[in-house]
C-alpha cells in the first residue's frame, strides 16, 4: 500500500489523438489503499511538459476495494485543439474549481433537458416521439472565437447565455422499418411497416461541469396502429465548450423471427435551410475523399474560366454571390439545371459502396460513385451552418448508409442507417429447423434458436457547424467518429497496479523469452489478417471470430453447427485485452474494443426466459441450446467498462449480477444429472465461476456485500468439501441461499472449469478476499491438475478414478503456474513450460508457415488453426510468463526450433497428452469427455 502522493503523477497518453478539441472519458486503476474516496476531488490533468497546463476533471469512482479505496476510478476532461501527445493525472495545487462560463449546463422541464454546452443549445425530449426537438449552434461573434475549435475556446471567452444562435437541428427521430412476408397461392407478397421511437423513460446520468449524459428508454412504435416493439436505449453525451454530440444507440429483438424483418433501423435529423439551392452543401465520406455536391451545383456546360474556380469553391463549402448584371447569363443557366433533392449512400457490403441522388420521388437514382469502404459520415448545411454526422465501424457493420433527403425545401433530413432499407430485410430465422449434436458438435438436443432478447449497439458523434466544412476537416470528423479520443496508461502502471489480475509485460531480454512474445505476436498478427481477408465483417459479425477451420474447404467452418463462430468460448476477449494492457497496441485495443461490443450484445441474452445467459458458439451467434452463463459473465466484458467507462457495458455487467435463477428453469446439467432435491446443479467452473464474476463485479462497482457475502457462501461450502477445490465438480445449488450441495468427489470432467475464464476471475478475487486458504486451494488444484493419473490416485485417497478427468493441459497452464508460484513448486513450473512449448502454438512460427491456396479466391491458410487453443495458448502463455519465467527453459540465440506445419499437424491432432481422444471437428484440441451442458455428445470435447 502506498499513499497518493507516492502513486502520483500517472502518465497518461492517446491511444487515439483527436484532430480538434474533443471531450474524453477513461479509466485509471488504483493499487489498495491509493486513493482514498475524499481525494479524487483534488485530482487533475496535467500538460505532458512541465508547463503549468492544468486541464479540470470530472471524476467518479468506478469501482472500490474491500478497505473503501478506489479500485478504478473514471475521468472526464475537455482537451482543447493541439493538445500535448501526453498527460499527467496529478494532485492539483488548490481545490479544482471550474469557472461557470466553460460548465457545461442542464436544466430540466418536465418535457425535456436543456442541455447547454457554451457553443450548442440542445434540447432532449424526456418522453414521446422523438429525441433532440432542436438544437442551436452559437454563432462566431457570440462564442467569440474560430468555428474551427468547435466553440471551445469560444465559449470560455464569452460565457454561457441564453442568446441567439443558428437553428442546426429542428428535430429528430428513431425509425424502424418492419417487412412483413405472405405468401398466398405461392405468391410472395411484401409489406412495410413504419415505426417511430417513443421514449418511456428517461434519466439524467451525469450533470456535468464537463460532462453531461442522458438516457432516454423507449420502444418503437407503429405510426398506423398500436403495436410497439424493438425497445431502445439511446444515450447522448455532452462536453463543455463543445459543438459536438456523441450518441450510443442500443436496440433489442424483441419480435417473431419468422414474422418480424427489419427491413431499416435509423436515426433521422431534421436540418433547417435557407438561401439560394447552390449554397446549400452535401457531403459524403467515400473511401479516401469526399462526395461533395449540391442541390444545384455550378457545374453546366458553359462553366469554365472564373465560374469553374467558383465551382471548385462551392465544393469546399465556400458562399457563392452573383452579380445580376455581370452574371447574369450563368444565373440563367443555374435556373434551367437540374436540382437535386436526395442523395444517399449505401454500404452493402464490406466491399462496397455506392452514392446515388435523384431530383425527386418519381424520377429514377443515378449513380454518382462508387468504391469499397466509405468513411460513414454525412452533412448537410448551408450558409447558417449545418450537421454532419459520422458512424463508427460504418462499413465493418453493413449493410449501413447515409441518406440527406429534401435538400431544396425548407428541412432536409439527414439519416443514419445502421441498417439501410437498400438491404435486404434482417433475417434472424435459424439456419436450420432440427439440431445437429453429434453431426455438428452443437451442443444440446432441443434447438432454442432464438434471437429474443439479444441486443446490438452502434455509435455516432453529430457536429453543429456555423458553416459548411472543407474537406480536411470533414476527413477529421469522419476519424474522430470512428476512432473516438482515449486516454490510456502505460502498459507498466496496469502492470504495477495488477489491473484485471495477474499478466506479464512483454520481456526479450533473453532468446527464450523472445521467442514466445514472437509467437504471442504472430497469433495476433494472423487473427488481424484473418479478418480482413475472410471477412468478418456485418452489423450481426463483426467482433467475433470462427471457432475451427476446414482444411478441405480451405475455409473456417461456417456452416457446421458448434464449430462457426467463437461466440466467447474459451476467452479470446481476455486474451485480447491482457494483450493490449501489456502492450498499449491501439491495433489491438480496436479487436478487443469490437469483440466487446459484439460478445456482450450479440450473443447474450438481456431479457426473456434465458436472461442473463449466452448462447455457446454456433452457425448463427443465437442458435446453441446451450445457454451458458459463462457467455454473458461481467468478467468478460469489465475490460472495456474500466478502461472507457463505457455506460452501456455498465448495465449490462448489472443485468447480470442475478444470472444463477436462470439456471433453475435451464439446468446447465440438465442432460446428465435428472431433477432432484436440488433446485438445480452447477459446475464450480465455469457456472459457479461465472456467476462469481458478476457477483465480484457487483460487489466493488457499487460495494454491495450481499454479492460478496454470495461469494463468501460459496466458497465456503467448497472449503467443507473432501477435496475442496478438486472436488465436483458438479454441484446441486439454490440461487436464493448461494449453497452449494456436495454430490461426489469425481462427478464431471474438470477442464471447462478452467478454460472459461475461471482462474482469470479467481486471481483478480483472491487479491479483494485476500484469503490464504482460498489461494492454496487454487493452488492446489493448479498442481493437481497436470499430476500423472497414479500420483492424482494416491494424493485423492482414491476419490479421483475416472478416466480423462484432466483433459486437455493446455488449458491448465494459467492455474498450473499459479499453484508452481504459490507452492513455490519447480516440478509444476516445468510441466508449464513443457505443455506450453510443445504446444502447436508454441512450436510454429505461422507466418512463416502460411501456405497460399484457392477457395473461391486465393487465399493464406493455417490448415491446422483453431481460436480455442489460439486464445488459451496465448492468454496462459502470458500469465505463466509472469509467474514462472524463472522456470523457462533456456534457448539458443536464433534457433528456431519450429516443426513446421506436419508438425504442428501431428501436435493438434494427438492432444497433450497420450491419453487425449482425436476430433478435428474440435479444432485441434482433442475431445475427449463429456460435453458442457444438455449435449449428449459420446466422445467428450470443449464445448
Amino acid at each position: 500500500m502506498t499513499s497518493l502522493s507516492s502513486a502520483l503523477p500517472v502518465q497518461l497518453r492517446w491511444l487515439n489523438p483527436p484532430a480538434a478539441a474533443a471531450g474524453v472519458t477513461w479509466g485509471v486503476p488504483w493499487s489498495k489503499g491509493d486513493l482514498k474516496r475524499g481525494e479524487l476531488a483534488a485530482l487533475c490533468l496535467g500538460g505532458g511538459a512541465d508547463d503549468g497546463c492544468r486541464l479540470p476533471l470530472q471524476s467518479r469512482p468506478a469501482a472500490y476495494w474491500p478497505d473503501g479505496s478506489i479500485k478504478w476510478s473514471l475521468h472526464s476532461a475537455v482537451c482543447p485543439e493541439g493538445s500535448t501527445a501526453e498527460y499527467r493525472l496529478e494532485r492539483s495545487a488548490g481545490q479544482s474549481v471550474m469557472p461557470a462560463a466553460f460548465q457545461v449546463s442542464v436544466e430540466e422541464t418536465e418535457e425535456a433537458y436543456i442541455v447547454d454546452t457554451g457553443s450548442i443549445h440542445c434540447t432532449v425530449v424526456k418522453r414521446g416521439p422523438g429525441v433532440i426537438s432542436r438544437i442551436i449552434r452559437r454563432d462566431t461573434a457570440e462564442s467569440g472565437g474560430p468555428d474551427e475549435d468547435h466553440g471551445y475556446y469560444g465559449a470560455v471567452e464569452a460565457g454561457v447565455g441564453s442568446g441567439s444562435g443558428k437553428l442546426v437541428c429542428s428535430g429528430s427521430e428513431l425509425v424502424c422499418l418492419r417487412e412483413q412476408r405472405d405468401i398466398l397461392s405461392g405468391e410472395l407478397t411484401l409489406r412495410q411497416e413504419r415505426f417511430t421511437g417513443v421514449t418511456l423513460k428517461s434519466s439524467l446520468e451525469e450533470r456535468g461541469p464537463v460532462r453531461a449524459v442522458i438516457r432516454l428508454d423507449g420502444r418503437h412504435r407503429s405510426t398506423r396502429g398500436a403495436r410497439e416493439w424493438l425497445p431502445y436505449t439511446l444515450r447522448l453525451y455532452f462536453y463543455a465548450g463543445l459543438a459536438s454530440i456523441r450518441l450510443v444507440h442500443t436496440f433489442h429483438y424483441d419480435g417473431n423471427p419468422q414474422q418480424d424483418f427489419i427491413k431499416g433501423l435509423g436515426l433521422l435529423f431534421k436540418v433547417p435551410l435557407s438561401g439560394p439551392l447552390y449554397n446549400r452543401h452535401v457531403r459524403l465520406a467515400g473511401s479516401g475523399g469526399i462526395f461533395s455536391e449540391s442541390p444545384k451545383t455550378l457545374q453546366t456546360r458553359r462553366t469554365r474560366g472564373k465560374y469553374a474556380d467558383r465551382f471548385a469553391a462551392q465544393l469546399e463549402g465556400q458562399s457563392q454571390e452573383f452579380d445580376p448584371v455581370e452574371d447574369a447569363y450563368f444565373t440563367s443557366l443555374l435556373q434551367d439545371s437540374a436540382v437535386w433533392d436526395d442523395f444517399r449512400l449505401v454500404q452493402d457490403s464490406s466491399e462496397h459502396y455506392a452514392v446515388h441522388k435523384r431530383t425527386g420521388p418519381d424520377c429514377t437514382w443515378i449513380k454518382g460513385a462508387e468504391g469499397r469502404r466509405a468513411g460513414g459520415l454525412g452533412y448537410i448545411g448551408c450558409d447558417g451552418g449545418g450537421l454532419a454526422a459520422g458512424v463508427k465501424d460504418f462499413w465493418q457493420k453493413h449493410p449501413s448508409g447515409l441518406e440527406i433527403s429534401g435538400t431544396s425545401g425548407a428541412e432536409a433530413a439527414l439519416t443514419v442507417w445502421f441498417w439501410t432499407p437498400e438491404a435486404p430485410a434482417m433475417d434472424l430465422r435459424h439456419y436450420d429447423t432440427k439440431t445437429h449434436v453429434e453431426s455438428s458438435y452443437e451442443g444440446a438436443e432441443e434447438l432454442r434458436a432464438t434471437p429474443y432478447g439479444i441486443a446490438n449497439t452502434n455509435e455516432l458523434t453529430l457536429w453543429c457547424t456555423l458553416r459548411t466544412p472543407d474537406s480536411g476537416q470533414l476527413r477529421q470528423m469522419q476519424r474522430q467518429a470512428d476512432e473516438p479520443p482515449l486516454l490510456v496508461c502505460e502498459p507498466e502502471y496496469y502492470h504495477r497496479n495488477r489491473a484485471f489480475g495477474l499478466w506479464s509485460l512483454p520481456d526479450r531480454s533473453t532468446p527464450a523469452k523472445a521467442y514466445l512474445e514472437d509467437r504471442l505476436d504472430g497469433i495476433i498478427s494472423f487473427y488481424q489478417k484473418e479478418i480482413e481477408q475472410r471477412k468478418w465483417y456485418g452489423l450481426w459479425d463483426y467482433g467475433d471470430f470462427m471457432h475451427s477451420y476446414d482444411p478441405v474447404r480451405h475455409v473456417w467452418n461456417y456452416d457446421l453447427g458448434g464449430c462457426a463462430w467463437q461466440n466467447a468460448e474459451l476467452v479470446p476477449n481476455m486474451w485480447l485485452w491482457v494483450s493490449f494492457l501489456r502492450t498499449g497496441r491501439a491495433d489491438i485495443y480496436r479487436m478487443a474494443e469490437a469483440m466487446a461490443r459484439h460478445t456482450s450484445e450479440v450473443d447474450v441474452y438481456h431479457f426473456g426466459e434465458y436472461a442473463g445467459l449466452g448462447s455457446r458458439h454456433n452457425v448463427v451467434h443465437w442458435g446453441c441450446g446451450c445457454k451458458e452463463a459463462r457467455i454473458a459473465m461481467a468478467g468478460l466484458h469489465r475490460y472495456y467498462y474500466y478502461l472507457t467507462g463505457d455506460e452501456r457495458t455498465g448495465d449490462i455487467m448489472d443485468s447480470v449480477k442475478d444470472a444463477d435463477y436462470s439456471t433453475v428453469t435451464l439446468d446447465p446439467m440438465r442432460a446428465y444429472f435428472p431433477k432432484d432435491e436440488f433446485k438445480t446443479h452447477v459446475r464450480v467452473g465455469p457456472d459457479w465461476a461465472a456467476f462469481s464474476s458478476n457477483w465480484m463485479t457487483r460487489w466493488e462497482r457499487y460495494e454491495d456485500t450481499a454479492y460478496r457475502d454470495k461469494i463468501l457462501t460459496g466458497i465456503d461450502c467448497i472449503k467443507a468439501a473432501n477435496l475442496r477445490l478438486i472436488s465436483g465438480p458438479t454441484y446441486g445449488y439454490d440461487p436464493a441461499t448461494g449453497i452449494l450441495s456436495p454430490m461426489g468427489d469425481d462427478n464431471w470432467g474438470r477442464h471447462l472449469a478452467i478454460c472459461m475464464g475461471g482462474p482469470q476471475v479467481w486471481f483478480e478475487l483472491a487479491m479483494m478476499l485476500e484469503d490464504p486458504e482460498w489461494e492454496d486451494m487454487l493452488a492446489e488444484f493448479g498442481v493437481f491438475y497436470n499430476l500423472p493419473e497414479e500420483e492424482q490416485l494416491l494424493r485423492s485417497g482414491g476419490a479421483i478414478t475416472g478416466k480423462l478427468r484432466f483433459e486437455h493441459p493446455v488449458l491448465s497452464v494459467a492455474i498450473a503456474a499459479y499453484g508452481a508460484w504459490v507452492k513455490d513448486d519447480r516440478a509444476t513450473a516445468e510441466r508449464c513450460w513443457s505443455i506450453l512449448l510443445e504446444n502447436p502454438f508454441g512450436i510454429v512460427n505461422l507466418q512463416a508457415e502460411l501456405k497460399q491456396v484457392t477457395y473461391t479466391e486465393a487465399l493464406n491458410e493455417i490448415d491446422w488453426m483453431n481460436t480455442n487453443e489460439a486464445s488459451q495458448w496465448s492468454l496462459n502463455t502470458i500469465i505463466a510468463l509472469e509467474l514462472i519465467a524463472e522456470a523457462l527453459p533456456a534457448r539458443e540465440e536464433g534457433s528456431g526450433g519450429e516443426a513446421g506445419a506436419a508438425g504442428a499437424r501431428a501436435s493438434a491432432g494427438t492432444g497433450d497428452k497420450a491419453d487425449a481422444g482425436t476430433d478435428p471437428v474440435a479444432g485441434g484440441i482433442a475431445q475427449a469427455g463429456a460435453s458442457d451442458g444438455a449435449g449428449r455428445g459420446k466422445g467428450a470435447d470443449v464445448r
